[in-house]
Formats: structure tokens, C-alpha cells, sequence
């Protein structure tokens, strides 16, 4: 990768990102991070030798793409700051903040092609999944750049339609707490049945770690892998049933609907309301 890459906002899933393109052997002299939190700075430059500044503007100078990492409350003030700076070459845009539509960033940076990306929590990890979108005036290079850079921290998809980054919201964004409180709630079961509560932690722990890397490996659906373990009569089949009698599967439906109802919420309450074609 020979382009020049600026990261606004240096935290946890900047970090992530930075670490996996270094780690895949991207120069690190071809990164600047701006964040203005110093120590945030020196870290990153002490741990991955990348360029650091407490100055967006300084940045995104001479940057091919700019990966916003802030918080969305901060998103819209960012890219308004930099949109003047941008505008001198084909520079091109990734969001990782969640709920901002991609129409709206590219309406602040004055048409510049913008790529949204929805990652999740593992990204932290390097086993992530991020969804992408990218505007139409994204160039097919653009959006090989971009998923280039978003593979450093996992998987990756496309969507067609800007519209569906609510459900991935609500399914892969918001998922990784589901399976922590599945998690937790399975802990919490062996310790009320008598084990001790780092027995209990370690069998739920390593439980949906093997569960999670099976149906990523195996050639089988999540239904089939189930009906693998579920012997007639047998142990499992009395708690699957249990669970099914409480319709587990209307609770969990209904909460990622929520989940993506709310994205939708924040979307309009974080972006531009107002603007045509609202």
C-alpha cells in the first residue's frame, strides 16, 4: 500500500486499526494519527513508530484517506473542520462511527467519497467483521483501499443499500454483548448449580469460544450444529426445549429489532434532519 493514510482519533478502534496494518506490513511512516489527547499520541507513536499530531489539519495534509474514528457526537465538527483541506485532491473518507449516514458525512465534506464501515468489539482482537458501504462516487480503488484497511482488524462484507447498516447494527455491532450476557448468565448458572464461580466462568468462557470457532470453521449451518449436540431425550434437549417453551427465539427477534429501530433514531438525531433530500 502506497497511499498516505491519517487517522482522526486515536482510541480503541484506531488502535486496532493502526496495529493491523502495521502488523501486515504497511510502512509505518505512511500513518498520522490526530488525537488530542497526548498520551493517547505517544503511545501509539512509541508502540507502532506511526507520525502523531494534536492537529487534525496537519493530518490529513498530505493524506489519501482519512479514517474517522471519533465518537459520533464529534463526527459532524471533525469533518466540517477538514472539508476546506480536502478538497485539493481525490481524498477519500472512512467512517467507523456508529449511526452517522454516510450521506450525511459526504454532505459535510463537501462530496468527497466517503466508505462507512460498521465494525464490532473483536475488531480489538483482530477477529472482527465490518460491513461497508460506500457512496457511488467512491472509485472502485476507493473501495479496495478501504476494505484493504478494514481486513486489518477481521472479516469484511459489502452492502448495496445504506439502509441495511441499521440491521448489522443490531446483529454484529450490538451482537458481541449478547453472547457476553449469554455468557455471563451461563456463569452464573454452573455457580447456582455448585461450582465455584472461576470453574463456572472458565467452562462458559471456553464454551463460547469453541462454540464461536466451530460454526465459523464447520461447513454446517448453526442449526445442523445444534442438532449435532442435541441427543433425544439427552441433557441438551431439556434445556433447548425450556428455552423454546419461554420463545426464546421471539425475545432475542425483538431485541435486535430494537437495537436496529434505535440505530435509526440516532442516525436522525446525529445527522442532518434538515438538509434536502431528507
Amino acid at each position: 500500500m502506497n497511499q498516505n493514510i491519517a487517522f482522526i482519533g486515536g482510541g480503541n478502534m484506531g488502535r486496532a486499526l493502526i496495529g493491523g496494518l502495521v502488523a501486515r506490513g504497511i510502512a509505518p511512516e505512511r500513518i498520522t494519527v490526530s488525537d488530542p489527547h497526548l498520551p493517547t499520541l505517544q503511545t501509539l507513536q512509541e508502540t507502532y513508530a506511526v507520525r502523531t499530531t494534536q492537529d487534525n489539519a496537519v493530518a490529513v495534509s498530505d493524506a489519501d484517506v482519512v479514517v474517522l474514528a471519533v465518537k459520533p457526537q464529534q463526527l459532524r465538527e471533525v469533518v466540517q473542520s477538514i472539508a476546506p483541506l480536502i478538497q485539493t485532491h481525490s481524498v477519500m473518507l472512512i467512517s467507523v462511527a456508529a449511526g452517522i449516514r454516510a450521506k450525511d458525512i459526504q454532505r459535510w465534506a463537501n462530496g468527497a467519497a466517503v466508505v462507512r464501515c460498521m465494525p464490532n468489539r473483536p475488531a480489538l482482537e483482530g477477529c472482527g467483521v465490518s460491513a461497508l458501504y460506500a457512496m457511488p462516487s467512491a472509485s472502485d480503488s476507493q473501495r479496495a483501499l478501504a476494505e484493504q484497511i478494514m481486513k486489518a482488524t477481521g472479516t469484511t462484507l459489502w452492502l448495496d443499500r445504506e439502509a441495511d447498516m441499521d440491521a448489522v447494527t443490531a446483529v454484529s455491532g450490538s451482537g458481541p454483548a449478547y453472547f457476553f450476557l449469554l455468557t455471563e448468565i451461563l456463569a452464573e448458572a454452573g455457580q447456582a448449580l455448585g461450582l465455584s464461580a472461576e470453574v463456572s466462568r472458565e467452562l462458559a468462557v471456553q464454551t463460547a469460544y469453541g462454540a464461536g470457532h466451530m460454526a465459523r470453521e464447520s461447513a454446517d449451518s448453526p442449526a445442523t450444529l445444534r442438532e449435532q449436540v442435541t441427543s433425544k431425550g439427552g441433557t441438551t434437549e431439556a434445556a433447548l426445549r425450556h428455552m423454546e417453551t419461554n420463545d426464546i427465539r421471539r425475545i432475542v427477534t425483538e431485541a435486535v429489532a430494537a437495537a436496529a429501530q434505535r440505530s435509526k433514531e440516532l442516525a436522525e438525531l446525529l445527522g442532518d434532519k434538515q438538509a434536502p433530500g431528507h
